[in-house]
């Protein structure tokens, strides 16, 4: 109870300015990454499962500090799904103290982004029904509501697989040179 009140505290009249964003950085960074987990979500998670995410994917997992201290995490996946490469969000956790400060939307903004830039097509993740706050978050940053997953917890409740599609850019009908192409197709 006195470590809650003391972050309570600690993060009053906290600036943007005063988070660290960090990728991750290795089995150092590990078990911090755990303790916010098992603290914050409702399903427990194995080494193995860690060690998955930020082993074979470490450019997309990224931990937010406020003073030495670990407040933060995201830990994310890529890879082909269904004929479509689409990246997907495991873990999400702000400490309490420190959640409605933009924490978590740079975490899951900077995840995205590397994602995007390495070409997935789609985000995914699941959220429970009952998380507003998560709703919320994914809203704003355009994630849909695309299935409802009855009974997805080991704790019963439901779960949302909330999805954001990136745009597909248009089929272009320049050259290399900004040249446009003549008729091509109506030619074959």
């Amino acid at each position: 109870m006195e470590e809650e009140e003391e972050g309570l505290s600690a993060s009053e009249g906290l600036s943007a300015s005063e988070i660290e964003y960090v990728s991750y950085g290795g089995e150092h960074h590990l078990p911090l990454i755990m303790n916010l987990v098992d603290q914050e979500l409702s399903e427990p998670y194995s080494i193995f499962t860690y060690r998955y995410f930020v082993y074979l994917w470490p450019h997309l997992s990224f931990l937010a500090f406020h003073k030495g201290k670990c407040v933060g995490t995201v830990v994310c996946k890529m890879g082909d799904h269904r004929h479509t490469f689409r990246g997907y969000i495991a873990m999400l956790v702000v400490l309490n103290p420190y959640r409605g400060r933009g924490i978590a939307t740079e975490l899951v903004t900077r995840s995205i982004k590397v994602m995007m830039e390495s070409g997935c097509e789609e985000v995914t993740l699941e959220a429970e029904v009952t998380n507003k706050g998560a709703l919320a978050l994914y809203g704003r940053l355009g994630f849909i509501r695309a299935k409802r997953l009855f009974r997805y917890y080991l704790n019963g409740v439901d779960a949302f697989r909330l999805k954001l599609l990136f745009p597909r850019p248009e089929p272009s009908y320049y050259d290399d040179y900004g040249v446009e192409a003549q008729g091509i197709i109506g030619e074959m």
